[in-house]
C-alpha cells in the first residue's frame, strides 16, 4: 500500500497551531490526506503559520461533523491513545501499527483525539486497533502534532525500508461502514430474539466488536454473515 492511502484524522482539535503543525509533519513524511472532526477553530491564521511548506495539505483538509464520516470508506482505523481501555480493540505499538497499516489493501486512518481529553470511548470503538506510542515511564502523552509526526515517521520508514512484502492475492477488506452495518444487524437480531436486553448494561456489543476486529473480516464475509442473519430473521412458513 502506498502512503497516499493513509489518512490522518484529528478529532475535536482545540488548538489551530496543532492542526498546522500536524499538516507539516504529514508533508515531511509523504502524507497528504488530513481530516478534521469538529475542530474548535478552523480555519485560523495560527494553523497557517504552523503549516510551514505544507499549506497545500492544510488547505485540502476536509472537515467532518463526526468521526464515522471521516473513516467510513476505510478498511481499518487505528486509534491513538495513551490510556489503556478495558474493552479496547487489538493493541499495537506505533511501529507495529505502521507495518500493519501498510499490509492492508485500501484506505486506512490513524485517529487522534483532542489535546486535553484524547479520544472518547465511542471513538476508540469505531476503530479496529488501539495504538500506543512508547514513552519514558511516568511521563504524560505527547503533544498532538508530535504524535502525528511519530506515526508519520513510522509509516514513512516502513515504506522507504521496503520491508513490507505484498501478497500476490489481495484481500478486499470490509470497510468501517460495512462493519458498522453488521454490528447494527447483530444488535437488531439479538434484541429481536431476546438474547440482548438493550437496557441491561451488557458488554455484548463491545465483545462482538473485539471479536470481529481480530477476525479482520473481508467484505464477502460480512455479506455472508448478514445474509445468515436475514435468513434467521425471515418468517417461518407453515
Amino acid at each position: 500500500m502506498r502512503l497516499d492511502h493513509v489518512r490522518i484524522v484529528l478529532c475535536r482539535p482545540q488548538h489551530p497551531g496543532n492542526i498546522g503543525a500536524a499538516a507539516r509533519a504529514m508533508k515531511t513524511m509523504g502524507l497528504s490526506d488530513l481530516r478534521l472532526v469538529a475542530p474548535l477553530r478552523y480555519p485560523d491564521p495560527e494553523s497557517q503559520w504552523m503549516a510551514t511548506h505544507a499549506l497545500d495539505v492544510l488547505q485540502a483538509a476536509q472537515v467532518h461533523a463526526k468521526l464515522e464520516e471521516a473513516i467510513s470508506d476505510c478498511v481499518a482505523a487505528f486509534a491513538l491513545s495513551v490510556r489503556p481501555r478495558e474493552w479496547a480493540p487489538a493493541v499495537l505499538e506505533a511501529r507495529a501499527a505502521a507495518a500493519k497499516a501498510l499490509e492492508l489493501e485500501g484506505k486506512v486512518a490513524f485517529v487522534f483525539g483532542a489535546e486535553r481529553t484524547g479520544l472518547e470511548n465511542d471513538e476508540v470503538f469505531a476503530c479496529q486497533y488501539l495504538v500506543h506510542i512508547p514513552s519514558s515511564p511516568g511521563q504524560g502523552s505527547l503533544n498532538l502534532a508530535q504524535a502525528v509526526q511519530v506515526v508519520a515517521y513510522e509509516l514513512f520508514m516502513a515504506t522507504a525500508a521496503g520491508a513490507i512484502e505484498f501478497p500476490e492475492k489481495r484481500r478486499k477488506r470490509a470497510t468501517v461502514q460495512d462493519l458498522e452495518g453488521l454490528y447494527a444487524h447483530l444488535e437488531q437480531a439479538a434484541v429481536g430474539v431476546g438474547f440482548l436486553d438493550p437496557g441491561s448494561g451488557s458488554k455484548l456489543r463491545e465483545r462482538w466488536r473485539r471479536l470481529f476486529a481480530r477476525a479482520e473480516l473481508e467484505r464477502e464475509e460480512v455479506n455472508i454473515l448478514r445474509g445468515l442473519l436475514n435468513a434467521l430473521q425471515a418468517p417461518k412458513s407453515k
